[in-house]
């Protein structure tokens, strides 16, 4: 695997330096040395150490949470509070990657003075070292300037943005017309130029993706946009085959677990229905 090290940004192969911190300059020098950036949520310890574990470079704490653990149909829902407790229980389990905090709805789009007292608060009480903000209004463009003078690293996020989903009425892929995909590149750009060291690019044309991110100094990390992207993500549940009801194009499924963790829920059952758990040997 190939790694960053901390000597004059020079790029090197070298199995020791798969335990090297990822930071914002990393994913920069990253991008600007054509090496892909691999991404993937998490809420809780566990999966986070596994993650770690695995060399995965960023761990996003999504407001997906909503869906993945909280059961709702929507991320609107989710709090400040719910944010900070899954992002320190992520970081009690990681040391390499970048941890990465979704800001919930409603938490950065009323001004930018919130937006800085929110902020604050998630990186303060979670121990976060960056943000994802969705969108590029006034509003937001505001809020990633104010946050980055700050010293608040912010990430963007455009296309499908699923704080909006009551506004878009469906989860069908944007940009596939000529205007919104106009408007799509204008707001990266707003965003980079607003501060912002990544963008996050869902569900919008792969070769809208490439000019994006062809268009911009920063990383583009995508979510069904295509290969062209500098990084990926993916919501872990969704890869891991534990979610059976949510199947889009974009994503693979690199195991079946609800199958395993289901059969094996069923044997426990049966085994202790039966007698047969536990054992002499299992006892003291």
């Amino acid at each position: 695997m190939v790694y960053i090290s901390d000597n004059d940004s020079k790029i090197i192969s070298s199995t020791e330096n798969k335990f090297k911190k990822i930071t914002t300059l990393r994913l920069q020098e990253m991008k600007d040395a054509n090496i892909k950036i691999s991404c993937l949520t998490g809420y809780d310890a566990l999966i986070g150490k596994i993650l770690d574990e695995s060399g995965i470079d960023l761990i996003l704490i999504g407001d997906s949470v909503a869906n993945v653990v909280q059961g709702r149909e929507t991320t609107i829902p989710v709090t400040i509070e719910e944010i900070i407790y899954h992002t320190k229980a992520v970081l009690r389990g990681t040391k390499r990657p970048l941890i990465v905090s979704d800001m919930p709805f409603m938490s950065y789009q009323v001004s930018a003075d919130s937006a800085f007292e929110n902020a604050g608060r998630i990186m303060k009480e979670s121990g976060c070292e960056a943000l994802k903000l969705e969108g590029a209004s006034l509003s937001v463009l505001n809020a990633v300037e104010r946050l980055n003078e700050a010293g608040i690293p912010c990430m963007g996020h455009l296309g499908l943005t699923p704080q909006s989903i009551n506004k878009f009425g469906s989860y069908r892929a944007r940009g596939k017309d000529s205007d919104e995909a106009k408007k799509i590149l204008e707001d990266a750009k707003n965003l980079e130029n607003a501060g912002a060291f990544a963008v996050v690019l869902e569900k919008i044309p792969y070769k809208l993706a490439e000019e994006v991110t062809n268009s911009l100094k920063i990383p583009t990390i995508g979510i069904g946009a295509g290969p062209h992207c500098d990084g990926q993500i993916l919501v872990y549940s969704d890869m891991l085959g534990l979610t059976i009801d949510f199947r889009p194009r974009f994503v693979r499924q690199y195991a079946n677990l609800n199958e395993i963790i289901k059969n094996a829920f069923s044997q426990y059952c049966d085994d202790v229905k039966n007698g047969k758990f536990p054992s002499v040997e299992e006892s003291y």
